[in-house]
Formats: C-alpha cells, structure tokens, sequence
C-alpha cells in the first residue's frame, strides 16, 4: 500500500504549493479555498483509489490481519513518514488559511491519521488485505510527532524523510518490487530509506554559528527482501547456480539540509522548499549492517 501514501503526500503537496500566492489577502477567501480543495482532493482520492486498486480484490466481511513482520517493518516506517507529513504539510496549509493554532494541530494535525484510518478500513473489507491494527499505531506515531513539535516548539526540530536507491532485487521479483524505477521506488522496500533528521542548531542558543540549516540524520532501511516474510522464490544464475540472499537490516548515520530553513523572500520558493522537505538530501553516509561499517559515498 506504499503506493496509495506517496499518492496522498503528491496531492497535499499539489495542495500546499496552490497556497503559496498572495492574491487571495482575505483569511475567509483563503478558508474557503483550502476547504473546497482539501474535500475535493479527499474525496477524489478516495474514489481513486476505490476504483483503481480496491476493486482488483473481492470484497469480504470486515476483518484485521496481522503484518506486523513483514518487511522488516519497511512499510510501517512508510506508514510513519506518511501521517507525519501529512500533518505538518496541513498544519502549515492552515496557519497560511489564518486558523488558530487549536484548530491546526486537531484537524491539520489529525489529518493524517483520519484518512489513513478510512484506508485502513477500506483494507478491512479487502480480501487481498486487512485492517491491520500495526498500521494504526504507527498511523498515530507518525501524526503524533508532527503534533508534538507543533505544540512543544511551534516548529518541526525532528522531521522524517524518505530516500531511494535503485536496488539488485527488483530485476528477480519485478511484479512485487516494480517493473520501473518509478514503480519501484514505491515498491521495492530494499532500495528505501527512512531517516529522522536532525536540526541541531534550533537546540542551541540563537547567537550559535552552527548551520541553521544543516542537519544530522539517522537512517533505517533493509535489504535482501524477494518476499514480505521469506525469500520464498528460487533464482538461479546464468550457470543454473541457486542464488541465495541474506535478509537484513541497516543503519545509517548522515548530514542533511532543512530547505524550510533556508533564508528566502519568495513565498512560492517557501511553499516549494516545505515539500521538498519530506526527501532527505544526498549526502556521504556510514551505513552499519550485518555486523559491519563502511562508508557510502552517497
């Protein structure tokens, strides 16, 4: 379902960039046109993905399925950086509309959480799927961590973000991992990344000459991944030699740039820098995984 997310994250940043002009000076003006348009894309969304993806599998009496170890946790960290985002882009979408700060963090805040909780039961009545309640808890820690910061610093200090890289597996399973780098980069959980970043100057005191706008980050992605539970597929080579391939997981420790940090006068370069955002900017990293450290040059 990584696929219907980074759907819902593409149209809140369409969204949030349509907000970005100063023509409508009236708070009432910009009330109505985020409400028409937050409906309409909600709405619409919903009719997608009802007709695009929920209708390839039968329908069934409501039921919960437990996912909990598949993937590694790759698609929960998904679920996360996906609430998260949806939140602060829409608590940002209604502090431009001229809401109060109450009524950002429970219905932008929340946001997130209400729609992926109406997908999630869209998945109750899927037999290809499940109302898995794995993904309700992190649903809710990844609105919660948007809310938090929103409340405790009226700023976002710990973000999440999303890198990808073009991984070896695809190529053996690319109806499950995607058949092109587009498609994989929604499917193939060993390519993601998922990282806290960091800023560490707004810890420190205003007159600091640390970087306003570089980041630390802390990464977590996976690899060896042909199935969600087991590499339940033989693949050979070219010399009919059985291929085997270890699952495992990795850590990363990089830098990273805040771009809604980034001084500027333009108020569409603002808009276009806070959903920028939500990926991680390529750095050098150290990477720890299957017991050992090395250094990636990207």
């Amino acid at each position: 379902m990584l696929r219907v997310k980074f759907f819902i994250l593409l149209l809140l940043s369409v969204n949030q960039l349509a907000f970005a002009s100063d023509s409508l000076s009236v708070f009432k003006k910009r009330k109505l046109a985020l409400g028409i348009s937050s409906l309409a894309l909600t709405s619409g969304s919903l009719i997608y993905l009802n007709q695009a993806w929920y209708q390839e599998y039968n329908t069934s009496t409501f039921h919960t399925f437990n996912d909990n170890d598949e993937w590694f946790q790759m698609d929960k960290c998904g679920h996360t950086f996906t609430t998260y985002q949806t939140g602060r882009l829409m608590m940002n979408a209604m502090e431009w509309a001229g809401y109060s700060k109450k009524y950002q963090l429970i219905i932008g805040g929340l946001s997130g959480l209400a729609y992926m909780s109406a997908i999630e039961v869209m998945d109750g009545y899927s037999a290809g799927w499940g109302f898995s309640w794995g993904d309700m808890s992190v649903n809710a820690l990844g609105s919660g961590l948007a809310i938090g910061q929103k409340l405790l610093w009226n700023e976002q200090r710990i973000q999440l973000k999303f890198s990808f890289y073009s991984s070896e597996y695809a190529k053996y399973r690319p109806d499950l991992l995607g058949k092109s780098f587009a498609t994989q980069i929604l499917k193939d959980y060993n390519g993601q990344i998922y990282w806290l970043s960091i800023n560490p100057s707004s810890f420190m005191k205003k007159e600091t000459k640390f970087p306003k706008w570089l980041n630390v980050a802390f990464g977590y992605g996976a690899n060896g991944m042909l199935g969600a539970k087991y590499n339940n597929i033989v693949i050979e080579d070219e010399d009919g030699n059985v291929k085997n391939f270890n699952r495992y997981r990795q850590g990363y420790v990089s830098l990273d740039v805040d771009l809604t940090r980034i001084k500027t006068k333009s108020k569409v370069l603002k808009s276009v820098f806070s959903c920028l955002n939500m990926i991680k900017i390529p750095f050098p990293n150290l990477e720890l995984s299957e017991g050992k450290l090395k250094f990636n040059y990207y």
